[in-house]
């Protein structure tokens, strides 16, 4: 009996230890994809390319050589551009300037300029870079004549680089007001184009709310209210100039949420409550979503934002201060310490 249950565990753990090693595994696709070699190269003097080329040529930039991306097939051109030729997109991030000093010191100590930027033609015919903001101004500071780049004619890759973006992480801020700015540029090139026609450039529909949100107030605590908004917020099938001015008036009612969220923070910490974590556990207690798990492939919400705005607004309004304990923020640090 005892060399059965041994035997039993010993294959227990054999399993186990198979599945965590597959788990830790990437899995290749099983048919391969993208172009051969021979499809890649492209001559500098083909059609593919000639805009690309004609552009660097007028920038006094040098042409290095071109091709086709092994996986969509889309041409791309190697120059050197001068530095000043290069701006970032007007939707990027803000600059950091500790994180381009930072940077310009890593690189001046490799001696080498090695990650190429990503170059489109922007709107107002200059040079755009989508995801090289840090790296141009870090190339500004080390005093730098020319900057290599990757050149592409699609001029849409602009708004559709965010996910590729790893130069600096994003944080909530960051991403929120970067989707915010492309939404209003695209809304001005596309007036009449749908929302729901950008779901890749914007990745998430609460992005575009909190970007607004942002601009309206910086110290915004945003990830407070993160969990709220994606389980109510959704892309709408309007026009996405309709729909930037239906989501203002989502960004002044959650403003005005958090402001006597606030107020209820105030009181409590008067009352002896010193929690860090009390604004969460504030706006977890507004929430009209909290308790709703989304089921698997269920991607509709478990009532519109209007609806939502208005129930928090009431919880808020209705808030009672003297149902408020210890032992419950002490939950909240539990559940903030395990998603940390």
């Amino acid at each position: 009996m005892g060399t059965a249950k041994a035997k039993s565990k010993t294959t227990r753990a054999r399993t186990s230890a198979r599945s965590k090693r597959a788990a830790g595994r990437l899995a290749p696709r099983a048919k391969a994809r993208g172009l051969d070699a021979a499809d890649v190269a492209i001559s500098l003097d083909s059609a593919e390319v000639a805009d690309v080329v004609a552009l660097v040529r007028s920038a006094g930039g040098a042409l290095i050589g071109s091709y086709r991306d092994p996986l969509g097939g889309r041409p791309l051109v190697l120059a050197s551009l001068p530095l000043s030729a290069v701006q970032p997109t007007p939707f990027q991030r803000d600059l950091s300037p500790t994180h381009a000093k930072r940077l310009a010191l890593k690189i001046d100590e490799t001696a080498a300029f090695l990650d190429p930027l990503i170059v489109v033609r922007g709107e107002d015919g200059r040079l755009w870079t989508p995801n090289g903001r840090h790296r141009l101004a870090a190339g500004k500071v080390l005093g730098l004549k020319q900057i290599t780049a990757l050149i592409s004619p699609d001029e849409t890759l602009a708004y559709r680089i965010l996910a590729l973006n790893t130069e600096k992480a994003h944080n909530l801020r960051d991403r929120s007001l970067e989707v915010i700015r492309m939404a209003r540029s695209l809304a001005k090139r596309h007036p009449t184009a749908k929302e729901t026609q950008y779901i890749a450039e914007f990745e998430a529909a609460d992005l575009i709310t909190l970007g607004i949100v942002y601009e309206k107030s910086s110290r915004f605590a945003g990830g407070a209210y993160s969990s709220f908004l994606k389980k109510v917020d959704r892309f709408s099938e309007r026009s996405l100039a309709a729909s930037l001015r239906e989501r203002e008036g989502f960004a002044s009612r959650l403003l005005q949420i958090d402001a006597q969220a606030k107020r209820i923070i105030q009181t409590l910490q008067t009352r002896g409550f010193k929690s860090p974590y009390l604004r969460n556990y504030v706006v977890a207690r507004i929430n009209p979503v909290r308790f709703h798990k989304s089921k698997k492939g269920d991607a509709k919400p478990p009532m519109p934002l209007a609806a939502a705005l208005t129930r928090m607004a009431a919880a808020a309004k209705n808030f009672k201060i003297d149902s408020v304990s210890s032992a419950d923020l002490a939950w909240v640090a539990v559940g903030a310490g395990a998603q940390d």
